[in-house]
């Protein structure tokens, strides 16, 4: 995560540039599949990197991660059909309810996931489901505002993953459930906005389960020399189709055995602390 600017190969550095500076100006770029290639993943992570460390540089701090691309009709929208990751920093995690201002965002869309908070390291290259189970302290619903520093969201695998898997922010619920008995896969899940459902999905859409999902990301960072923690927190995939997020309204999502999550979106408050540095 502590990668240098300035030991990264031209491209790598070309292209964390152009996501930054998207980052800093709020006006999408153009793809960076033309610098890195449309299946460089590696070199995607190694972007996506070059930018966090920016982040932490300027204060910001990792409290988890994200994972992205885990269900079909999500892969079928981008013509993507393989799962990536992004890393969750503590300004891109809101509370039930809390309002998100519409102006941090560029191109938001929005999708319910079940967020994982890890009891214990998840610190092995050959995780698995019972790993993740044994890790897991609990769930809570939560509602991942997806966003893309990319211009129309005219993106491939290499552009998602390099623009750290075009992550927004995430809002949690607040009533923890244990995972003990619980059958992830089958887990209903309906998305609402302003009272209209907009999505549904279950468990089972996130491959398989969202536990199949932090199994694949323990060991995908382990890949990578880095590990899942204690204390952090892994939302792990949408439950069905994401939708646009088009103007102020409230998204509420219910999902079976886990409660509710809402997500209140306006553009008259301040933006939330330091959402967009």
């Amino acid at each position: 995560m502590n990668a240098s600017p300035h030991s990264a190969p031209d491209v790598e550095r070309e292209a964390a540039q152009r996501l930054w500076s998207a980052h800093e100006s709020g006006q999408p770029v153009a793809p960076v599949r033309d610098l890195l290639g449309d299946t460089a993943q590696d070199s995607a992570y190694a972007v996506q990197s070059l930018n966090i460390a920016r982040h932490l540089d300027a204060g910001r701090r990792v409290v988890g991660r994200k994972i992205g691309l885990t269900s079909a009709p999500v892969q079928r929208q981008f013509v993507v059909f393989t799962p990536d990751y992004g890393v969750l920093l503590d300004n891109m995690v809101y509370a039930d309810r809390e309002p998100l201002n519409l102006s941090t965002f560029l191109q938001p869309r929005i999708e319910a996931e079940v967020a994982f908070v890890l009891g214990s390291d998840l610190d092995t290259p050959t995780a698995t489901v019972a790993d993740v189970l044994r890790a897991t302290e609990f769930v809570l619903p939560a509602l991942e505002i997806v966003d893309s520093r990319i211009r129309g969201w005219d993106i491939g695998i290499t552009d998602t993953i390099a623009d750290n898997a075009s992550s927004g922010a995430v809002v949690l619920g607040t009533t923890p459930t244990t995972v003990n008995g619980l059958d992830l896969s089958s887990v209903g899940m309906s998305l609402e906005h302003d009272g209209d459902v907009v999505s549904n999905g279950t468990g089972a859409a996130c491959l398989g389960s969202p536990v199949v999902a932090v199994a694949w990301l323990a060991r995908e960072v382990a890949r990578r020399g880095r590990f899942l923690q204690a204390g952090e927190v892994v939302i792990s995939g949408a439950l069905g189709p994401m939708v646009d997020v088009s103007g102020p309204g409230t998204y509420s999502a219910r999902l079976d055995g886990l409660g509710e999550v809402r997500a209140v979106f306006t553009t008259s408050i301040p933006a939330h602390e330091g959402a967009s540095t």
